[in-house]
């Protein structure tokens, strides 16, 4: 058969195989930031497992260590450096309407 003939065949690719995340000597604890932070977004979420190539067991055991961290101010909650400006606040207090006499 000529190659023209074949069309849905797969051709041969070599796929490189991705190191897993977290190897077997990992402990997965809320003690260990350099794990952890890991899996945190910037903005201080938890990725998810699609993201992350982890197994299910690993992303509950990743997700639970995240709450602890979170919990013990290990973490911050939110990782928002812009946290405490208020700039559309302001803006929006300062055209308030006055009432009639």
């Amino acid at each position: 058969m000529d190659k023209s003939k074949r069309p849905f065949l797969k051709s041969k690719r070599s796929f490189r195989r991705r190191l897993p995340p977290i190897q077997s000597g990992d402990r997965i604890d809320y003690r260990n930031m350099n794990l952890i932070s890991r899996f945190i977004s910037e903005q201080g979420k938890i990725l998810s497992r699609r993201v992350n190539r982890l197994t299910l067991k690993q992303q509950r055991l990743i997700t639970i260590a995240i709450k602890q961290a979170r919990i013990l101010s290990l973490l911050p909650f939110l990782n928002n450096e812009k946290q405490f400006e208020r700039t559309e606040s302001t803006a929006r207090t300062t055209g308030l309407r006055t009432r009639k006499k």
